[in-house]
Parts: C-alpha cells; structure tokens; sequence
C-alpha cells in the first residue's frame, strides 16, 4: 500500500468553491445532494470541511462540523474511486476526526461503511430510507391548521422548534438553510402555535424534502402535498428515519417508494429528541 505522505498527499481546509467539487462527487455517489447546499454548509463551519491533495489534484474530502461545545457532524466522506484502499481515506478520516475529539459525533453512514464506521468507534442508533416519488399535490389540511411562509415566521420559534428535533444550537446554519436559493420553507401553524416544518429544494434528481417535522401524520402529509406542489414535476425524496415508525408508514401511504438506505450513527449517547414529530432528516452531510 503507498504511504500517502510519500506521494505529495496534504490535507487542508476546504474553500467555498472547493464545496462544488464536493456536491459533483456526492452526485455521483447516487446522494443527489441540493443544487444550493454548498452555500448554507460552508459558513456553518468554514473550517469543517477537509479537502486532501495529491499534488494539486482533490482526491479526499471530509466535513465535521462543529455545533455548540460538545456536538459535531461528519460527511462527505469521499475519495476519489480510482484512488480507494491506498491509505488516502484513511488519513484523511483521522484528520477530520481529530478535530471532533471530546465532542459526541453523528454521521449518516451508506452500507458500504458502517463497518468502517463501527470499528472507529460509530454505533448505529437509527437507519434512514430514502423515499422517491410524486406525491398528492391536493391534500386537504388539518382542522384549524394553516401553512405560512417560514421565512415570516419569528426566527426564535423556529430555532427553538428546530432544537427538538436535533441534538445541538444551529441557528445559522437554519436561517440560511430556510433562505437559501431554490427552496421553499414552509411552517405549520395552528391556533398561533408551530405544528410543522419543511423545506424542499432544489436537486440534480428529485427534489428533496428535509427537514420534516410535524405534530402528526396528517400535519406532515399536509406539508408534503403543499411542498411537491410547488414543483414543476412533484417529484420529491425524503429521507425518513425508523426511529418514527409512523413517520415510515405515511411515506408508503404517500405513494412514495425506498430507494437509498443510510444509518444514524454517534460515538456518545444517542441524543434525546421528539421522536414522533420527526419525519424527515435535514442533511446527510450536516445532519
């Protein structure tokens, strides 16, 4: 096996236009990531995003990124294919890990890793499933509940509503992710009260849906239908975890078929968030 640091390898930060050779790689991947994603993840962490070198080429990347003092998120996870299995990967891991050391660590791990994922200290707390397809566009609301902009909604209920469904702060990086160009952010109101939210956007496939989060099947199938709505084809993907069974079932009910499978894996104790509310997962890359 060559040894990386024999053969003009370096490891380094990542710039912002480096993030769009990321998403290609992801796309290629079959991970179909947003066409706008990089532009909300890089000034989330600008520092969480490794690139790795041979010579002036990219060839590795990862992304840990950092929430609150004791929180991280890793992705990207990449290397080039011709270039697997000679020690790259690997180094580059360490360096991407090193920089979550103390913090409890999360990731979105595709089958082929888990293992990897295992013996470097990673244990599975839930599996997400990907779900494509058209769903209703024409389904009726709750009683008393309504859909409003997001955008018009105070930023300190959403942020407080975000954090039961995520382990860590991240008001930055959701006020650009509800902002950003190529999505629509929708929040579910009843009786002045936060019932729901989701936000699709803008992808090289499907359109993707995430977060969803919502007080009930039917509040979230609300927002489904509202959000494909606004698609010129409907077309949407959600990557939805099993820790919410009903969450599972109103996917199927949707029309909406599996077709990628991830897991939810952390180094510490698996965070305490509202289960039953969620039905959608933001981010394979930042949770």
């Amino acid at each position: 096996m060559p040894n990386p640091a024999e053969n003009n390898f370096e490891i380094a930060a990542a710039s912002a236009e480096d993030l769009v050779t990321l998403g290609a790689w992801a796309h290629e991947e079959g991970w179909n990531p947003g066409l706008a994603d990089g532009g909300v993840f890089f000034p989330t962490d600008p520092g969480g995003f490794l690139i790795g070198r041979l010579g002036s080429v990219p060839v590795t990347s990862v992304s840990v990124v950092r929430y609150g003092p004791d929180h991280g998120f890793l992705g990207f996870y990449l290397t080039r294919p011709h270039l697997r299995g000679q020690g790259y990967g690997l180094r580059t891991w360490q360096a991407g890990t090193a920089r979550l050391a103390g913090r409890n660590v999360g990731l979105d791990g595709v089958p082929a890793q888990q293992d990897n994922y295992r013996r470097s200290g990673f244990r599975t707390c839930w599996s997400n499933a990907r779900y494509e397809g058209t769903p209703p566009t024409d389904i009726a609301p709750p009683p008393g509940t309504s859909l409003v902009d997001a955008r018009s909604v105070p930023f300190a209920h959403l942020a407080a509503y975000d954090r039961r469904f995520f382990p860590a702060p991240r008001d930055g990086f959701l006020a650009a992710w509800i902002t950003a160009p190529g999505r629509t952010a929708l929040a579910a109101v009843r009786d002045g009260e936060l019932q729901g939210l989701g936000v699709v956007r803008a992808c090289r496939a499907a359109s993707r849906i995430g977060p969803l989060y919502a007080a009930s099947p039917q509040v979230a199938a609300y927002l489904v239908s509202a959000l494909a709505a606004t698609l010129p084809e409907g077309t949407v993907a959600v990557d939805v975890p099993d820790v919410n069974p009903a969450a599972v079932r109103l996917a199927g009910e949707l029309g909406l078929t599996p077709s990628f499978d991830t897991a939810r894996m952390y180094t510490g104790p698996e965070p305490v968030i509202d289960r039953s509310g969620y039905y959608g997962i933001t981010s394979l890359e930042l949770g």
